[in-house]
């Protein structure tokens, strides 16, 4: 963080000093909430958990090195004392994003976002220091704590923002005020919680409704692939810059494939130059991402080469997103358990099948181990059948359903569109999963796992990775 004295930081946030001799004395370190992260100048932000009491590490923190303990209650070390921590946390944010001359990147969708922003920021630093959201951290403590961390030499600050309702990406864009706002996309994600697709545009919308005007620098990215997305052109001021495939976006890609190994290639198209792209990721879905990310860094200076060659040397940041590891002994395992709607779920199954060609030509084989996708509603049901059923339309050797109602639902549905006997089967849990995976593989097999967060398929690819087990 920018250093600040804890008496500017009681001002920003509201609060009162405790127990601090000297309130001229700077926080020079990070803002954190977890009391292992804490290092010399850091100011200790005490959350009251259902089982932990952050305030109960108050002495230990300060004795680690933090500088006071941004609180709800004095707690007997140097403390600012607030009536919410969490809504302090965000005034902090925006008092210290208003100091920073960075420019403010901020995306959300219903699929994507985080690959998407490591693609921005891996493309962004090459242009100048860059600070983003580690993983998913993209909620009302998240996204400040990551806002934060942005020092004097930051120039681009790039924030991933969720919703799980109308109002959030509102509420959020107010604590970090940004001058681009991305939208990748409406899908199915949490639809049950919102109601529908049209809540879900509503709400995703917000970003570019919170943009400054064009004549004060605010740029509106859509996709123009995404009508729900290109209809927000109509909610915003700012400047709206389209990417997609279509001929009509300003950012765009010809020639769309996949290598044989399943990485995506494309002509990159912009205003001002083309130059060609093969990414290191696995998947054509990470096409849109990576046009997204273009349109982004186009719009700050860079030019179409300079932006192809970050994109194609771009790697997987954040963990179980489609992390792609092979065996001594052959067997590929892809590990796509951080979370599950059905746009990526169809997705990952088409790049579980382009890597697999290669794999088919020496005998291996392609596997699907599948689980629940949360927070449908009343389209889980269809969902699931529909996933069951590409799989089978798709050409995956085995798939192996795991989980409760949901799971049975992904099997029935293969077994409906022509999948029977061992070509798909329904197993209990992870374990059982395993179980019937470690007993059945042999060299040259693929091996996809993915399911919502909730799930815990990661265990599944962890476990045919430790000790790499021999294959049949």
């Amino acid at each position: 963080m920018i250093a600040l004295s804890l008496a500017e930081i009681a001002e920003a946030v509201g609060g009162q000093t405790h127990d601090i001799p000297d309130p001229s004395v700077k926080v020079t370190g990070s803002v954190v909430r977890d009391s292992r992260d804490v290092t010399p100048g850091s100011l200790f932000a005490a959350f009251t958990g259902e089982r932990v009491d952050g305030h109960d590490y108050a002495a230990q923190v300060v004795e680690a090195g933090a500088v006071a303990v941004l609180a709800s209650r004095p707690v007997g070390v140097p403390a600012i004392v607030v009536d919410d921590v969490q809504a302090a946390l965000g005034a902090l944010a925006r008092h210290v994003v208003t100091r920073l001359g960075a420019t403010l990147v901020a995306l959300t969708g219903s699929a994507g976002k985080t690959s998407t922003k490591d693609l921005i920021a891996q493309v962004l630093r090459r242009k100048a220091p860059t600070v983003f959201t580690p993983g998913s951290l993209n909620n009302e403590i998240g996204l400040p704590l990551t806002a934060l961390s942005a020092t004097e030499e930051t120039r681009f600050l790039v924030l991933e923002m969720g919703a799980r309702g109308i109002g959030h990406i509102r509420y959020l864009a107010g604590l970090t005020p940004p001058r681009i706002g991305l939208v990748l996309n409406v899908g199915s994600a949490h639809i049950g919680e919102f109601g529908g697709r049209e809540q879900i545009a509503q709400a995703k919308g917000e970003l570019v409704e919170a943009l400054p005007s064009a004549e004060d620098g605010g740029i509106a990215v859509l996709n123009m692939d995404d009508p729900y997305v290109k209809a927000m052109a109509s909610r915003t001021k700012a400047k709206t810059v389209f990417f997609g495939e279509s001929d009509e976006a300003d950012v765009r890609a010809e020639n769309v494939r996949l290598t044989d190994t399943g990485r995506p290639a494309f002509r990159l198209h912009t205003p001002s130059g083309c130059s060609d792209v093969t990414m290191r990721l696995y998947g054509e879905h990470h096409v849109s991402n990576a046009l997204a990310a273009a349109a982004v860094a186009h719009e700050l200076g860079m030019s179409a080469e300079e932006i192809a060659i970050a994109l194609s040397e771009a790697d997987s940041l954040s963990r179980w997103r489609m992390e792609v590891t092979e065996r001594p002994d052959g067997v590929t395992v892809v590990n796509d358990a951080y979370n599950a709607n059905p746009e990526s779920m169809r997705a990952a199954l088409r790049a579980l099948v382009a890597m697999g060609e290669s794999a088919r030509a020496k005998g291996g084989r392609t596997w699907a181990v599948l689980g629940q996708m949360a927070e449908l509603g009343d389209e889980a049901l269809a969902e699931h059948d529909a996933v069951g059923r590409l799989a089978v339309r798709l050409n995956v050797g085995k798939l192996v359903a795991v989980g409760g109602q949901e799971a049975r639902w992904l099997q029935l549905g293969a077994y409906n569109e022509g999948s029977w006997g061992e070509e798909s089967v329904h197993v209990s849990d992870a374990e059982a999963a395993i179980d019937l995976l470690r007993s059945e593989l042999r060299p040259g097999d693929v091996v996809l796992v993915k399911a919502s967060r909730s799930v815990g398929l990661e265990k599944v690819a962890e476990a045919l990775l430790e000790g790499e087990v021999a294959a049949r």
